[in-house]
């Protein structure tokens, strides 16, 4: 892991340095491997005389001239990823002339050849620090500068940057390259505004392209040639004008980028990524199968969240890795809101929210690795293990919690402060708070202790007696923290009273209050009549667990799930139940029996797939292994029977259908979906679509049904990159040993691309066959040290996460792991994403146990 750059580093360049333009020259006509990049770099030095370095990554360097001197290309250290500058001058220019590295693993320019066609796209990908792998630069984000980007590609190309092309100049046609006449055009793009390193950004390919406008903001949207015919480029645009109708107006400052290129580019490794003026996006969002409405409302929630980065991240950047969560959790609560004030998926947008990325939080604060929102990032490496659920979702959470607090139009109006103040620097998180103190009146220092400066998830309970009729004779809020992370905070919550009526749970009754240390009363609620369910958190406004009481939680096992006439506290019943689960409160089959009893009723299709993705994983890994098999059979047949029930075409028949692929197990379950593949028993409505029939055959092929040569034929019908990625899932998951070691042998190799490793993880890694999966502990401890020190830092999470042994559910997968620990002392993430494997054994063991005594 090349160019792992400290927080001290980074503080004494910043300090001796200011940065004022790159002109970076890219030539992408040289080969399959390497690109030509020349960069000249233009900086001041507050201390003539001064040592510093410059990043760059993966290259051959050429050569190297600083001021009219030239220095020796030796001087480049390849492993740390860094050429020296001795001896600067006051103002300094720096060339750097060298050969870099396409990328196969998703992180720096990546390089993907379309099956389809035989043709190449490139897309760069830079945070947290990779455009080093592109251009030689100070590749650290309080280092901001301007940037030109001058790019040689092949005629037929489109080259998209940060900025609209200033000319586009045909080159001649004598010129060769390896042999070969080749047409090629060069490109100029307009200097950029001042940004960060992570940001920039360059898109190459012949990629088609989809042109609109909207409010003076030119718009396009690109994809590959080969999925043209699939792009909704309507339905983004769609999401894209209403985004930017909304942020303008809350933010009271127009988009500063100029034009707005959204990119779905192949192999891409995330979700998306925030390149100002140029967004790229994981391209299984350009949907070429059916999918249901919950696939389209994540799409839009993540072009919400890029597009709110363009003011918080770009237009005002953190100063260090620290505050990476001021970047990623405003944006994640400001794309909720804009779905929730401005978008067609309104309020049921919270309740997504409130299941999905609370889930997430919920689960990662509870790890080993638990850390507060505001963290402690003392290198990239640290960094880089640190796009997780306390970032994004536990910090929009309590976002969520200090607009209650505070109040949204004081909120929005510090948000306005903060920009207008910070417009194009580098921020900390005391500027946030200061604007927000100065809008709301409110001292936030305390607030910011308790909730940006602390780890963990604190548990609500309600407590109460009752008096002779069955009313309230008293009644309290307890909060509840674990000894080693002690903090009490200060909650503003709602509750709320259920009570059916006509068929029907219906809220009686509504407080809202502030609730801080271990007890709080609640007197305006002495007096009333115990209802059927006392929900705790009501409307979701703050950032804890909740329990349910013993009445409560009989109501909705026993049915009273079904029976909200609102989404959002079915969503937090749903939540307390899988949070119960998780924490062996509530054992598994009790679970699962809730699920098959409310399922029916869940109306947000979000939750749908959440609740019943939660009940796959209870059963194969929270379940005592004497019931996993009836535990699957139950599922299995509720969901039979949901399939036939449901409308014929509708996305809720397909979820229920996707849902069933995922725990068939039994031979009459895998002939039905038999049946579906082959044409011979297919649900009225349902479309056996590309992506569906691969799901189809990965369930068949890890149930035994389908092997090799079926594998060869659906890839034939789908000769696609992501069929390509579906056949090497579906070898993966053969269940057979001499499959599986082949299967560890190509990713132990370390030659495949970072998409399809990802997908040959996942098959490899099956649930279904944990005995099969038995010989792969001990190699996994074997290979994940090597994997570390040499694969680039995606690729080697992917294997230390995906390849963990967690399905060898026993207390001795805990002491290999804390035996590598003790004997190997891996570096600080790798550590981290070790323990965060082993606490999910030890959570497992003991649900299992809960399982079991439930029996």
């Amino acid at each position: 892991m090349a160019g792992n750059l400290t927080r001290d580093e980074a503080r004494e360049r910043a300090r001796l340095l200011t940065v004022r333009s790159y002109t970076v020259e890219l030539d992408l006509t040289e080969g399959e491997d390497r690109f030509e990049s020349v960069t000249t770099v233009r900086f001041d030095c507050a201390e003539p005389g001064a040592e510093t370095f410059i990043d760059l990554a993966g290259a051959r360097v050429r050569s190297i001239t600083l001021n009219g001197r030239e220095l020796d290309p030796a001087t480049y250290d390849p492993v740390a990823g860094r050429i020296p500058l001795p001896d600067l001058a006051a103002t300094n220019e720096l060339r750097v002339d060298a050969d870099c590295t396409y990328m196969r693993t998703g992180e720096g320019l990546h390089r993907f050849m379309d099956p389809v066609d035989q043709r190449v796209y490139l897309h760069s990908q830079f945070e947290t620090a990779d455009a080093h792998r592109m251009y030689a630069c100070f590749d650290q984000p309080d280092l901001k500068s301007t940037f030109e980007f001058i790019v040689i590609a092949p005629a037929d190309w489109e080259v998209v940057s940060n900025t609209v092309p200033e000319s586009v100049e045909e080159l001649p046609e004598e010129r060769h390259r390896h042999g070969v006449l080749q047409r090629a055009r060069r490109w100029k793009f307009a200097p950029t505004p001042v940004m960060s390193t992570y940001i920039t950004a360059l898109i190459a390919g012949p990629y088609h392209v989809v042109r609109s406008e909207h409010d003076g903001i030119p718009l396009g949207i690109y994809c590959r040639a080969s999925l043209a015919e699939y792009l909704d480029a309507e339905n983004i645009f769609e999401v894209t004008r209403q985004g930017f109708d909304f942020f303008h107006r809350v933010f009271g400052l127009r988009y500063p980028f100029g034009k707005y290129d959204q990119l779905f580019v192949p192999e891409f490794k995330s979700g998306a990524m925030e390149n100002a003026g140029a967004v790229t996006f994981l391209e299984d969002y350009i949907f070429r199968s059916r999918v249901t409405d919950a696939m389209v409302e994540r799409r839009a929630e993540t072009i919400l969240h890029e597009m709110a980065h363009m003011w918080f991240g770009n237009l005002v950047t953190m100063r260090w890795w620290d505050d990476l969560w001021l970047n990623e959790s405003f944006a994640t609560y400001m794309s909720v809101l804009c779905q929730a004030e401005a978008t067609r998926w309104g309020k049921g947008a919270w309740t997504t929210f409130a299941n999905v990325e609370k889930a997430w939080a919920y689960r990662q604060d509870q790890l080993p690795s638990t850390h507060p929102i505001a963290a402690d990032i003392p290198d990239i490496q640290a960094v880089e293990v640190n796009f997780d659920g306390i970032t994004y979702a536990k910090g929009a959470s309590v976002l969520k919690q200090l607009v209650a607090y505070v109040g949204l139009d004081n909120f929005l109006a510090g948000v306005r402060d903060y920009f207008t103040q910070h417009a194009w620097g580098n921020t900390e998180l005391k500027d946030l708070l200061s604007a927000l103190e100065r809008t709301s009146g409110r001292d936030l220092s305390s607030w910011s202790k308790e909730w940006l400066e602390t780890s963990w998830v604190n548990t609500l309970r309600p407590s109460f007696t009752l008096d002779e009729s069955g009313r309230f004779a008293s009644f309290e809020v307890l909060q509840e923290a674990p000894a080693d992370y002690p903090t009490l905070r200060t909650h503003r919550i709602a509750i709320g009273l259920y009570t059916e009526r006509d068929g029907v749970l219906t809220r009686t009754k509504r407080v809202e209050l502030d609730v801080s240390g271990s007890r709080t009363a609640v007197p305006e609620l002495v007096g009333e009549a115990r209802p059927d369910l006392v929900l705790i958190n009501d409307d979701d406004l703050t950032y804890a667990k909740i329990r349910l009481d013993e009445r409560s939680l009989r109501t909705i096992v026993d049915g009273g799930i079904a029976r909200f006439d609102e989404s959002l506290p079915r969503a937090l019943c749903w939540s307390a139940a899988w949070d119960m689960t998780r924490d062996a409160e509530m054992a598994t089959r009790d679970y699962v029996r809730l699920v098959v009893r409310g399922i029916h009723s869940v109306t947000d299709l979000t939750v749908l797939q959440t609740v019943l993705r939660q009940a796959r994983q209870a059963v194969q890994q929270y379940a005592d292994p004497a019931w996993r098999a009836e535990g699957l059979a139950i599922l299995a047949d509720r969901l039979r029977e949901l399939i036939a029930e449901a409308e014929p075409g509708s996305d809720f028949q397909l979820a229920y259908v996707n849902a069933f692929a995922g725990v068939a197990v039994r031979a009459q379950d895998l002939a039905f979906l038999r049946g579906i593949l082959d044409g011979t028993a297919v649900p009225e409505g349902l479309a056996v679509d590309a992506d569906l029939r691969w799901t189809l055959t990965h369930a068949l092929v890890s149930g035994g049904v389908l092997g090799e040569a079926d594998i060869a034929a659906e890839l034939e019908r789908d000769r696609t990159a992501t069929g390509e990625r579906s056949a090497a899932m579906c070898r993966a998951a053969i269940p057979t040993p001499e499959a599986k070691e082949a299967a560890w042998a190509t990713i132990v190799d370390g030659g495949l691309s970072g998409a399809v490793l990802r997908s040959t993880i996942l098959g490899f890694n099956d649930p279904h066959h944990p005995e099969l999966l038995a010989p792969y502990g001990e190699r996994f401890f074997a290979e994940v040290g090597r994997v570390w020190r040499e694969w680039t830092t995606d690729m080697a999470q992917n294997f230390a996460v995906g390849c963990y042994p967690v399905f060898q559910i026993r207390a001795e997968t805990i002491e290999e792991t804390q035996r590598y620990l003790a004997e190997a002392e891996p570096p600080h993430a790798l550590r981290r994403l070790l323990l965060e494997g082993a606490d999910g054994i030890r959570r497992a063991l003991r649900a299992r146990a809960k399982d079991a005594a439930a029996a």
